[in-house]
């Protein structure tokens, strides 16, 4: 059993903390918006994702799962601390990170002792080394800290299961220790597990989701092909998804991608 501290109770975060709380662990989350926070200490969620209010719920009343909107008690209680706060896009597509500098400043003014300080946001490659830098800068003592990339590789809808049976667990480390910990708190999980620096875990997040955004423009980009020649575009589909090396997922041509990740996602990526 870990103590652990999920910043940012969002999408990613509360699954997140919901995952490992189910786990056994004992995980407070930091909310700072208060009208969220307010739902989450009635042991309710402030949006909707399949499963999510009844496993919030019974974590909530069995006492491993708790919120609170200061970062200090996070600090206090846990050694494993993840940040998963929003990065939107600004208006030239880059991720706006706001809210990661202003976390890694609190961060820093609270360190209390050796803390794993892991990114799961989305962010841009070498943003680790921006928020080691930070903390370092703004701590009040002289406490050594590590930082870490864990990113997150959940779809709305099937988030809990996501979550629970990941395809993979991607480790971006900079020392045997973190390594060691962030193993630890996934040795339950039967899947490949990948462990690199934290530069290479970054871009890989940013690379799936653009490898796949590509293959859904791809298969539009067919689409119009085959609707001027008659051809039927599900048969070229499944044709082309029968190769193992491309496979049939994201193969389905539609008004192309959206949501809440592949477009502010590819647009940081190539910036």
């Amino acid at each position: 059993m870990q103590n652990i501290t999920i910043i940012g109770t969002g999408y990613v975060g509360l699954v997140t903390a919901v995952g490992f709380a189910e786990l056994g662990n004992r995980v407070i989350g930091i909310e700072k918006d208060r009208e969220k926070l307010d739902l989450l200490k009635k042991g309710l969620p402030p949006f909707y994702e399949p499963g999510l209010e009844e496993l919030l719920k019974k974590n909530f009343d069995e006492g491993r799962i708790k919120f609170s909107d200061s970062i200090k008690d996070g600090m206090e209680e846990s050694e494993i601390i993840f940040i998963c706060v929003g990065t939107p896009p600004l208006e030239d597509g880059s991720a706006d990170l706001s809210q990661i500098s202003s976390v890694s400043k609190e961060i820093a003014e609270n360190l209390n002792g050796w803390k794993l300080i892991v990114e799961k946001s989305t962010v841009p490659v070498m943003t680790s080394q921006w928020i080691k830098r930070t903390i370092k800068l703004y701590s009040k003592r002289d406490v050594n800290f590590e930082v870490a990339s864990n990113p997150e590789f959940l779809r709305e809808g099937s988030a809990l299961n996501d979550f629970f049976h990941p395809d993979r667990i991607v480790i971006g480390v900079e020392s045997d220790k973190g390594k060691e910990v962030l193993l630890n708190l996934y040795k339950d999980f039967d899947c490949p597990k990948l462990v690199t620096d934290i530069n290479t875990a970054e871009i890989i997040k940013h690379a799936s989701n653009s490898f796949l955004a590509m293959k859904i423009s791809f298969i539009n980009m067919i689409s119009d092909l085959c609707e001027k020649t008659g051809a039927d575009i599900e048969k070229v589909a499944y044709g082309i998804g029968l190769d193992k090396r491309i496979g049939l997922q994201f193969l389905k041509a539609g008004i192309g991608y959206g949501g809440s990740c592949f477009p502010k996602d590819v647009r940081a990526f190539f910036k």
